[in-house]
């Protein structure tokens, strides 16, 4: 793959043999961020499991204290009561067998999270096909399937972020913006770390953390050093 003038630069600026301590690897995260727009700081983690077994599935969710920079939209399954609750919230999109045959007909996939209450999991499950492959599925695990519904638009408004194993049992996510600064980018690292250390199935066997860098949206991956996190 060729790559630009600008992340051979950035390149030059990393040892690759080296796995730096956290706040070390979040200062050239942002040194070697070159692009013309605010890029996001993304994290990979690499976890000692297998992603093809049951007990050894890791997914939850957090909110992130300074949140992502990027805005979330929201669609909530629910009548009534809860439907009436998810507007006054700040639901993008609200609504029950109409959102299901808009998504069905339409293919629309205009928003970027589903928040459902538990008695729409039934309507929602004729889409499994549709939204699990786009991670979209409400799910209890990540509060996504609640009578809450006020509670988990707050949440993901304010900067919850999900998180889960890929096939090849890589964790990838977002912890914020190069704007955001050294001070507020630390707190959201720990934040997420602390999570998916807590989230270690205990099916799990021998090293946990195999590998985790840092990236901004342009720039090379940073090998972080496990232990310090």
């Amino acid at each position: 793959m060729k790559r630009g003038k600008r992340y051979l630069e950035a390149v030059k600026l990393i040892d690759r043999s080296v796995s730096y301590d956290p706040s070390e690897a979040i200062r050239l995260v942002q040194e070697t961020a070159k692009a013309k727009f605010d890029e996001m700081v993304e994290l990979h983690v690499r976890l000692g499991v297998d992603s093809r077994h049951a007990d050894q599935q890791v997914r939850g969710a957090v909110v992130l204290p300074h949140g992502t920079g990027r805005s979330k939209t929201v669609l909530v399954i629910a009548k009534g009561v809860k439907a009436d609750e998810a507007k006054e919230a700040g639901a993008d999109f609200v609504g029950a067998e109409d959102m299901v045959e808009k998504i069905t007909k339409e293919n629309w996939f205009g928003y970027d999270i589903i928040v459902a209450t538990p008695d729409m999991m039934g309507l929602l499950g004729r889409l499994g096909k549709i939204l699990g492959p786009k991670g979209l599925m409400p799910n209890p695990k990540s509060g996504t399937v609640t009578m809450d519904v006020a509670k988990a638009i707050a949440d993901i408004k304010a900067g919850k972020i999900e998180y889960r194993l890929d096939k090849t049992n890589i964790i990838h996510c977002p912890i914020g913006k190069i704007s955001f600064g050294q001070e507020k980018l630390e707190e959201n690292l720990k934040t997420i770390m602390d999570a998916i250390i807590k989230a270690k199935p205990a099916a799990a066997k021998g090293q946990y953390l195999k590998n985790v860098s840092l990236a901004s949206t342009m720039g090379p991956g940073i090998r972080v050093n496990a232990a310090k996190l």
